[in-house]
Protein backbone atom coordinates (compact mmCIF):
# COMPACT_ATOMS: atom_id res chain seq x y z
CA UNK A 1 0.00 0.00 0.00
CA UNK A 2 1.84 3.31 -1.22
CA UNK A 3 1.48 6.42 1.64
CA UNK A 4 -1.19 8.11 -0.46
CA UNK A 5 -3.77 4.97 -0.47
CA UNK A 6 -2.92 4.77 3.42
CA UNK A 7 -3.53 8.80 3.77
CA UNK A 8 -7.29 8.10 2.63
CA UNK A 9 -7.90 4.58 4.64
CA UNK A 10 -6.67 6.53 7.69
CA UNK A 11 -9.32 9.47 6.78
CA UNK A 12 -12.24 7.14 6.35
CA UNK A 13 -11.12 5.36 9.58
CA UNK A 14 -11.27 9.09 11.61
CA UNK A 15 -14.35 9.86 9.75
CA UNK A 16 -16.10 7.03 11.57
CA UNK A 17 -14.41 7.55 14.99
CA UNK A 18 -16.72 8.76 18.04
CA UNK A 19 -13.65 10.63 19.55
CA UNK A 20 -14.63 9.76 23.28
CA UNK A 21 -13.74 11.11 26.62
CA UNK A 22 -16.15 9.99 29.79
CA UNK A 23 -14.22 9.62 32.39
CA UNK A 24 -15.77 10.62 35.82
CA UNK A 25 -13.06 13.33 36.18
CA UNK A 26 -12.61 14.76 32.93
CA UNK A 27 -11.88 18.62 33.19
CA UNK A 28 -12.73 21.63 30.73
CA UNK A 29 -8.96 21.63 29.53
CA UNK A 30 -9.26 17.79 28.61
CA UNK A 31 -12.67 18.53 26.86
CA UNK A 32 -11.57 21.15 25.01
CA UNK A 33 -8.51 19.52 23.91
CA UNK A 34 -10.06 16.70 22.79
CA UNK A 35 -12.39 18.85 20.71
CA UNK A 36 -9.35 20.22 19.31
CA UNK A 37 -8.37 16.85 18.76
CA UNK A 38 -11.34 15.81 17.00
CA UNK A 39 -11.57 19.02 14.38
CA UNK A 40 -7.74 18.26 13.60
CA UNK A 41 -8.11 15.03 12.87
CA UNK A 42 -11.67 15.07 10.83
CA UNK A 43 -14.04 12.47 13.82
CA UNK A 44 -17.36 11.84 13.21
CA UNK A 45 -18.11 13.65 16.68
CA UNK A 46 -16.65 14.34 20.02
CA UNK A 47 -18.38 12.01 22.57
CA UNK A 48 -18.44 13.98 26.24
CA UNK A 49 -20.01 14.24 29.40
CA UNK A 50 -23.53 15.83 29.43
CA UNK A 51 -22.21 18.71 31.88
CA UNK A 52 -19.82 19.83 29.26
CA UNK A 53 -22.40 19.72 26.28
CA UNK A 54 -23.36 23.51 26.04
CA UNK A 55 -19.64 24.82 26.59
CA UNK A 56 -18.09 22.62 24.14
CA UNK A 57 -21.20 23.10 21.56
CA UNK A 58 -20.28 27.25 21.91
CA UNK A 59 -16.71 26.39 21.92
CA UNK A 60 -16.79 24.27 18.64
CA UNK A 61 -18.97 26.73 16.61
CA UNK A 62 -20.22 23.83 14.77
CA UNK A 63 -17.01 22.62 13.28
CA UNK A 64 -17.90 19.17 14.65
CA UNK A 65 -20.91 17.40 15.81
CA UNK A 66 -21.09 16.68 19.85
CA UNK A 67 -22.51 13.48 21.31
CA UNK A 68 -22.97 12.73 25.18
CA UNK A 69 -24.74 9.74 26.90
CA UNK A 70 -27.57 9.53 29.22
CA UNK A 71 -28.57 6.71 31.33
CA UNK A 72 -25.19 5.87 31.61
CA UNK A 73 -23.53 4.08 32.07
CA UNK A 74 -26.01 1.39 33.87
CA UNK A 75 -29.09 2.47 31.75
CA UNK A 76 -31.68 1.63 34.63
CA UNK A 77 -32.71 5.44 35.46
CA UNK A 78 -36.34 5.74 34.20
CA UNK A 79 -37.35 6.47 31.01
CA UNK A 80 -38.79 9.75 32.08
CA UNK A 81 -35.68 10.82 33.07
CA UNK A 82 -33.91 9.63 30.26
CA UNK A 83 -36.61 11.54 28.36
CA UNK A 84 -35.39 14.65 30.29
CA UNK A 85 -31.67 14.02 30.28
CA UNK A 86 -32.14 13.56 26.11
CA UNK A 87 -33.94 16.54 25.43
CA UNK A 88 -32.03 18.98 27.64
CA UNK A 89 -29.00 17.44 26.19
CA UNK A 90 -30.32 18.65 22.55
CA UNK A 91 -31.01 22.27 24.11
CA UNK A 92 -27.35 22.34 24.95
CA UNK A 93 -26.74 21.87 21.51
CA UNK A 94 -26.31 17.71 21.60
CA UNK A 95 -25.99 16.61 17.95
CA UNK A 96 -26.29 13.03 18.57
CA UNK A 97 -27.45 11.06 21.84
CA UNK A 98 -25.75 7.73 22.98
CA UNK A 99 -28.21 5.61 25.73
CA UNK A 100 -28.32 3.26 27.72
CA UNK A 101 -31.22 0.18 27.68
CA UNK A 102 -32.19 -1.24 30.87
CA UNK A 103 -30.64 -4.60 31.21
CA UNK A 104 -33.01 -5.83 34.04
CA UNK A 105 -35.74 -5.46 31.66
CA UNK A 106 -33.93 -7.68 29.01
CA UNK A 107 -33.22 -10.45 31.39
CA UNK A 108 -37.12 -9.71 32.61
CA UNK A 109 -38.36 -10.15 28.91
CA UNK A 110 -39.67 -6.67 29.24
CA UNK A 111 -39.23 -6.24 25.62
CA UNK A 112 -42.56 -3.63 24.95
CA UNK A 113 -40.76 -1.51 27.53
CA UNK A 114 -37.65 -1.19 26.25
CA UNK A 115 -39.62 -0.60 22.94
CA UNK A 116 -41.46 1.83 24.12
CA UNK A 117 -38.21 3.76 26.07
CA UNK A 118 -36.30 4.14 22.78
CA UNK A 119 -39.28 5.08 21.10
CA UNK A 120 -39.68 7.83 24.22
CA UNK A 121 -36.35 9.05 23.93
CA UNK A 122 -35.83 9.00 20.09
CA UNK A 123 -38.86 11.63 20.28
CA UNK A 124 -37.42 13.44 23.09
CA UNK A 125 -34.15 13.59 20.47
CA UNK A 126 -36.27 16.14 18.21
CA UNK A 127 -34.70 14.58 14.96
CA UNK A 128 -31.23 14.22 16.51
CA UNK A 129 -29.22 10.89 15.64
CA UNK A 130 -29.82 8.48 18.72
CA UNK A 131 -27.39 5.39 19.60
CA UNK A 132 -29.03 3.06 21.75
CA UNK A 133 -26.20 0.53 23.73
CA UNK A 134 -27.44 -3.03 24.84
CA UNK A 135 -24.04 -3.75 26.85
CA UNK A 136 -23.21 -7.22 25.17
CA UNK A 137 -20.98 -8.74 27.49
CA UNK A 138 -23.94 -8.84 29.57
CA UNK A 139 -26.00 -10.64 27.00
CA UNK A 140 -26.64 -14.05 25.91
CA UNK A 141 -26.45 -14.24 21.89
CA UNK A 142 -30.11 -14.85 21.92
CA UNK A 143 -30.64 -11.65 23.92
CA UNK A 144 -28.39 -9.69 21.49
CA UNK A 145 -30.38 -10.74 18.59
CA UNK A 146 -33.43 -9.44 20.35
CA UNK A 147 -32.29 -6.30 21.09
CA UNK A 148 -31.53 -6.45 17.00
CA UNK A 149 -34.79 -6.56 16.10
CA UNK A 150 -35.79 -4.18 19.34
CA UNK A 151 -33.82 -1.62 18.27
CA UNK A 152 -34.47 -1.92 14.46
CA UNK A 153 -38.44 -1.16 15.23
CA UNK A 154 -37.63 1.89 17.69
CA UNK A 155 -36.26 4.04 14.92
CA UNK A 156 -32.99 4.70 16.51
CA UNK A 157 -30.54 5.47 14.15
CA UNK A 158 -27.73 3.32 15.54
CA UNK A 159 -27.31 -0.10 17.63
CA UNK A 160 -24.12 -0.25 20.03
CA UNK A 161 -22.24 -2.50 21.79
CA UNK A 162 -21.09 -1.18 25.02
CA UNK A 163 -20.63 1.64 27.38
CA UNK A 164 -16.82 0.65 28.17
CA UNK A 165 -17.79 0.76 31.62
CA UNK A 166 -18.77 -2.84 32.32
CA UNK A 167 -16.96 -6.21 31.73
CA UNK A 168 -15.67 -6.10 28.33
CA UNK A 169 -16.27 -4.09 24.87
CA UNK A 170 -16.71 -4.60 21.31
CA UNK A 171 -16.01 -7.75 20.10
CA UNK A 172 -15.70 -9.15 15.92
CA UNK A 173 -18.02 -11.22 16.68
CA UNK A 174 -20.89 -9.14 18.11
CA UNK A 175 -20.52 -6.85 14.92
CA UNK A 176 -20.48 -9.70 12.51
CA UNK A 177 -24.35 -10.64 14.84
CA UNK A 178 -25.50 -7.18 14.71
CA UNK A 179 -24.68 -7.15 10.86
CA UNK A 180 -26.73 -10.21 9.94
CA UNK A 181 -30.00 -9.70 12.38
CA UNK A 182 -30.35 -5.54 12.13
CA UNK A 183 -33.32 -4.40 9.85
CA UNK A 184 -31.90 -2.36 6.74
CA UNK A 185 -31.51 1.32 7.85
CA UNK A 186 -29.85 0.79 11.22
CA UNK A 187 -26.19 1.26 11.65
CA UNK A 188 -23.67 0.11 13.91
CA UNK A 189 -21.79 1.40 16.58
CA UNK A 190 -18.68 -0.43 17.85
CA UNK A 191 -17.09 1.10 21.42
CA UNK A 192 -14.69 -0.39 24.22
CA UNK A 193 -11.78 -1.81 23.49
CA UNK A 194 -10.77 -0.34 20.15
CA UNK A 195 -6.95 0.47 20.54
CA UNK A 196 -5.20 0.45 17.08
CA UNK A 197 -5.65 1.35 13.68
CA UNK A 198 -5.77 -2.85 12.54
CA UNK A 199 -8.23 -3.02 15.57
CA UNK A 200 -10.61 -0.19 13.77
CA UNK A 201 -10.02 -1.52 10.28
CA UNK A 202 -10.96 -4.84 11.73
CA UNK A 203 -14.52 -3.38 13.17
CA UNK A 204 -15.07 -1.39 9.99
CA UNK A 205 -14.65 -4.52 7.77
CA UNK A 206 -16.84 -6.89 9.97
CA UNK A 207 -19.93 -4.18 9.51
CA UNK A 208 -19.39 -1.31 11.81
CA UNK A 209 -20.55 2.08 11.30
CA UNK A 210 -19.15 3.94 13.65
CA UNK A 211 -15.80 3.32 16.14
CA UNK A 212 -16.38 4.94 19.76
CA UNK A 213 -12.84 5.11 21.19
CA UNK A 214 -10.36 7.42 22.90
CA UNK A 215 -7.45 5.44 21.49
CA UNK A 216 -7.22 6.13 17.11
CA UNK A 217 -6.59 9.50 17.63
CA UNK A 218 -3.91 9.08 20.21
CA UNK A 219 -1.94 6.48 17.98
CA UNK A 220 -1.99 8.93 15.26
CA UNK A 221 -0.47 11.72 17.17
CA UNK A 222 2.03 9.67 18.56
CA UNK A 223 2.87 8.08 15.19
CA UNK A 224 3.66 11.98 14.61
CA UNK A 225 6.13 12.52 16.79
Amino acid sequence: MNKEENAVNIEEITGKVDHTLLAVTATWAEIKALCDDGIRFGTASVCIPASYVKQAAEYVKGQIPICTVIGFPNGYSTAAAKCFEAADAVSNGADEIDMVINLGWVKDQKFDDILEEIKAVKQACKGKLLKVIVETCQLTDEEKIKMCEIVSLSGADYIKTSTGFSTGGATIKDIELFARHRAPGLKIKAAGGIKTIDDARAFINAGADRLGTSSIVKALKASEA
